[in-house]
């Protein structure tokens, strides 16, 4: 007999690996805009897709502006998470390389949530996670450490870039954590994600006044961040959403260690990085973290620990 339960976390995963291949390109395509501050790059992409997402959940929005209302401490943290995230992250990838600060950046993502989770929800982390925790994080530090090894980048530049890439760690588990704590508290996920993300699109408003002009005034960056708004981060983050209201944002956060690989790849092919031997043993390790969790998924938690409730 079929376990549903399996079967719709089996489908999270795969909607999480779909995302991660999406957001792995996310680096290649900033690289293709000239004369634009990783803040402006940063602010139109995570900005404009968050509007889109509360678009998208306008009329959950509306129906469920009482709990969400009586939730706005975990909105506006999800949305100061969504504010930090790409602002940081964009600028770990303009100093360190795609590959540095996307390694770095969501390498940490996991210790973060796990954190978030273990401390606040009462969740007891099990063997398998912390296996899978373990080989995507020493996969995301061996590419990281290729990239600026075959570099010989400047000590502080990349210094930087990974103070960046753990500020932004931090943040994508914090926003994942408050939309995954606002379903379980009842709320719709079209709400829960379409508040967190619209508010943080909102928060991110300011700064792409304050930095954007370079992106109206060439088509070619134009295009680059309507690609970076509509695909990675909002159909990424739209099934990205689905997922969360499957699986907790342990797992998640977890499952998409596999960006780094995607956009490290891209990185190599396409920007003409370098990672050697270590950076391609680092590529293998989060397969195999992948591998560990797709093979039996983590079992749902009861509800008084944390369980992210399958709704809308």
């Amino acid at each position: 007999m079929k376990n549903p339960a399996g079967g719709a976390q089996g489908t999270a995963v795969l909607m999480l690996l779909a995302a991660s291949v999406l957001w792995g390109t996310t680096g290649t395509a900033a690289a293709q805009a000239h004369g634009v501050s990783p803040l402006a790059i940063g602010a139109a992409s995570l900005g404009i897709g968050g509007l889109l997402q509360a678009v998208l959940g306008a009329r959950s929005l509306k129906a469920a502006r009482v709990p969400l209302v009586i939730n706005r401490r975990l909105v506006m943290l999800g949305a100061v998470g969504i504010l930090v995230y790409p602002l940081a992250f964009y600028s770990s990838m303009h100093l360190g390389g795609v590959a540095l600060g996307t390694v770095i950046s969501l390498g940490t993502a996991p210790l973060f949530s796990g954190l978030l989770e273990r401390l606040i929800d009462g969740i007891k982390l099990t063997t398998r996670w912390y296996l899978a925790a373990a080989l995507g994080i020493s996969g995301s530090t061996l590419l990281g450490f290729a990239r600026a090894s075959r570099d010989n980048a400047n000590a502080d530049t990349v210094f930087a870039s990974c103070l960046l890439g753990l500020a932004a760690g931090a943040s994508n588990a914090v926003y994942s954590w408050a939309a995954g704590r606002l379903m379980a508290n009842g709320i719709p996920r079209k709400a829960a994600v379409g508040a967190v993300f619209g508010l943080g699109g909102l928060l991110l408003m300011p700064v792409l006044l304050a930095t954007g002009a370079p992106l109206m005034q060439d088509p070619l960056n134009f295009a680059v961040a309507a690609y970076l708004a509509l695909v990675p981060m909002f159909l990424g983050y739209v099934l990205f959403g689905i997922a969360l209201s499957r699986v907790p944002a342990s797992t998640a956060t977890t499952v998409t260690l596999s960006e780094p690989a995607v956009a490290a790849a891209l990185a190599v092919f396409l920007l003409g990085e370098h990672l050697g031997p270590m950076g391609w043993a680092g590529m293998v390790l989060i397969a195999a973290a992948l591998v560990v969790l797709m093979l039996r998924p983590r079992p749902r938690v009861p509800q008084r620990a944390g369980m992210l409730l399958e709704v809308d």
